[in-house]
């Protein structure tokens, strides 16, 4: 029986051959399948101002424009694991509320007067402000000043979509009522300090929202050490504060400062991260590519892929990945060249 009478025979059993796919599933290192891309905020504002002329938030749902990597059109994918896009709010509008399984991370880019209520407590949020949305919990999102407000968002909507386990559901009283006042989950969270009795429940941080002004000054604080690593400057993790894990499992956030004069060295790391130039400007070189990332750029590193950092002056990177789910299962690795 000749090899194509085999595999015709039992893929009618719906089989196949191991033997000749088995090294596209099992790779000596992983394949680069995504481009590194830039996305500039003077693009990304023009396109936005058309989209709120075409279409209001409580229409739209979320005014959101999906970042794609031209590796996965059509997919909503920036990585092969992560969904990125970036939504707006204009004066006096209100983003319904609802919930869904996916977790969701937003770093806030620019606009005054923005709030989010999760789960019923509504806080204020500021350009460089990182909030968060628990899975399966209610929210919603408005704008009570005068300015749009702008963020970038990032889901974990692709883990979700694998497993096949997405819910979602509309909140019928469309915005949510306030049950606690501002500041609440900061109070019982932030301070180091954690109310007597508590036992955590669900998978996600009780605190989520993280004050640009505290993270900067932690940022300054610690630079003050000099303690910079030669690839990555000086970069912080997001953290639970009753655990010390992610705030969401699925997913990490980081915050990075590059020092003035900084040269870093190439190094790589398996998960695809979506980075956005919180202050500063940055030159990135990713394999045979390179360009310079102004503020409130976006782009994205593929992982695997070599990549290295330079910055004139100093420079502050925000970024997600998959990272702690890549710990979580024991797949996560990097390295570095020697400076």
């Amino acid at each position: 029986m000749t090899d194509t009478a085999f595999k015709e025979l039992i893929s009618k059993d719906n089989m196949a051959p191991l033997w000749e796919v088995l090294r596209g599933l099992t790779p000596r290192e992983p394949k680069q399948v995504l481009e590194p891309v830039i996305w500039r905020d003077k693009t990304i504002r023009k396109n936005m101002e058309m989209a709120c002329e075409a279409i209001s938030a409580e229409d739209a749902e979320r005014r959101v424009l999906v970042l794609e990597n031209p590796k996965l059109r059509g997919k909503s994918l920036v990585t092969t694991s992560l969904y990125a896009g970036i939504q707006m709010i204009l004066p006096g509008e209100v983003a319904p509320s609802h919930r869904h399984t996916a977790s969701a991370l937003r770093l806030i880019l620019s606009g005054e007067g923005g709030f989010t209520n999760v789960d019923g407590e509504k806080v204020m949020m500021r350009p460089g402000d990182f909030v968060i949305t628990p899975s399966g919990v209610f929210h919603d999102h408005g704008a009570e000043g005068s300015d749009p407000v702008m963020w970038l968002d990032g889901l974990d909507v692709p883990v979700v979509q694998m497993l096949n386990a997405g819910f979602s559901a509309d909140d019928p009283n469309n915005r949510q009522e306030v049950r606690r006042p501002a500041g609440d989950s900061e109070a019982r969270y932030a301070s180091g300090l954690t109310p007597v009795g508590y036992q955590g429940s669900g998978t996600t941080s009780p605190l989520f929202h993280y004050p640009y002004k505290r993270t900067r000054a932690a940022l300054t604080q610690l630079a003050e050490s000099g303690d910079c690593d030669p690839a990555i400057g000086l970069k912080l993790a997001f953290t639970n504060p009753t655990n010390g894990e992610s705030p969401i499992l699925t997913m990490g956030a980081y915050i990075q400062l590059l020092p003035p004069g900084f040269q870093g060295v190439e190094h790589r790391e398996t998960d695809g991260a979506v980075y956005c130039v919180v202050e500063g400007s940055v030159r990135v070189h990713v394999g045979d590519q390179e360009w310079t990332a102004n503020q409130h750029d976006v782009f994205v590193v593929p992982g695997w892929a070599w990549r290295r950092f330079k910055a004139s002056d100093e420079c502050v990177l925000f970024s997600f990945s998959d990272r702690p789910l890549q710990e979580h299962l024991g797949f996560w690795k990097g390295e570095s060249k020697k400076a």
